[in-house]
């Protein structure tokens, strides 16, 4: 599902970010430009919203719509793996490369076939400004929100993760902090979702999502594309190392293994010279033109 405009620009500025190395900056054009106060103002609201009798009620009926769209949008999915989630008991941190703004539907729905009825996402704090039903999806599905306010971060923010792996959740976060709209290939991933799993002592369920092309079209520049999540050995901490020692070697691990199953998946080795290629379903320009001479 292509959601936003101006995708030409966004792969132009994936192609730039991707062969100089920055692979954490922000490639979208149109998302929401808010100062730090606003983010502050935002997240904070959201945070005691969720208190609410209102706010559980509208979480009640955005988990429904995801539940009835997952399943629309995951109809060829294919899950890779799944018993590896199922041995998983307790709570447990998830990670997964980022590429749309709903592809977290794809791991919710191998979440869902292991046995668990909820997936929580952290989202960057931006989305709770976004508008429409995805905005309505963004601010009242179960997602925690993550600012740059260290007093939030190091209050609200780890003491509702810390509850939520306790209590046996699965959390979703995106090591590689930025989406890049259909990028097929694994970036090397920030240390934040494998320092709380060290810290809490629970696992990374390390997760690669496959994106392959499909013979209709979405519109002139794209393919339609399906799924496969694939279901990666889980990260266990070692209890004999220190918390700063588990997060660099579960990050390391982490992203071996999802090196290892793009290059399984699409069958090249795993380098970040761009190409095409590198963008699922895309049709440029240029191809366009020749088909239509």
């Amino acid at each position: 599902m292509i959601i936003g405009d101006n995708k030409d620009l966004v792969i132009d500025n994936i192609k730039r970010c991707a062969e100089s190395g920055q692979f954490h900056e922000k490639v979208e054009v149109d998302d929401p430009n808010l100062t730090r106060e606003q983010k502050r103002d935002l997240v904070r609201r959201h945070m005691a919203a969720r208190e609410t009798k209102r706010y559980r009620e509208k979480n009640r009926f955005a988990r429904f719509i995801l539940g009835v769209g997952g399943r629309f949008i995951n109809i060829s999915t294919k899950i890779d793996g799944l018993e590896r989630l199922s041995s998983i008991k307790g709570g447990a941190i998830v990670t997964s490369n980022h590429f749309n703004p709903l592809d977290n539907t794809a791991v919710w729905t191998a979440v869902r076939k292991s046995g668990r009825k909820r997936l929580y996402i952290v989202s960057q704090d931006t989305n709770l400004a976004m508008t429409g039903f995805i905005g309505f999806l963004m601010k009242y599905s179960d997602i925690v929100p993550i600012t740059s306010d260290y007093h939030y971060m190091a209050g609200p923010f780890i003491k509702t993760l810390r509850s939520l792996v306790m209590s046996g959740q699965f959390v979703l976060i995106y090591p590689e902090q930025e989406m890049w709209f259909n990028y097929k290939k694994p970036r090397p991933p920030r240390p934040g979702a494998y320092y709380y799993a060290a810290k809490f002592g629970v696992p990374i369920v390390s997760c690669f999502v496959e994106i392959k092309n499909r013979s209709t079209k979405e519109n002139d520049s794209f393919y339609k594309t399906s799924y496969v999540v694939h279901i990666l050995p889980t990260i266990h901490p070692d209890p004999n190392l220190t918390v700063r020692q588990n997060s660099s070697a579960m990050m390391a691990l982490d992203y071996k293994q999802k090196a290892e199953a793009y290059e399984s998946a699409y069958g090249k080795k795993l380098d970040y010279k761009f190409d095409d290629d590198d963008i699922a379903g895309w049709i440029p320009h240029g191809e366009n033109n020749k088909m239509k001479l």
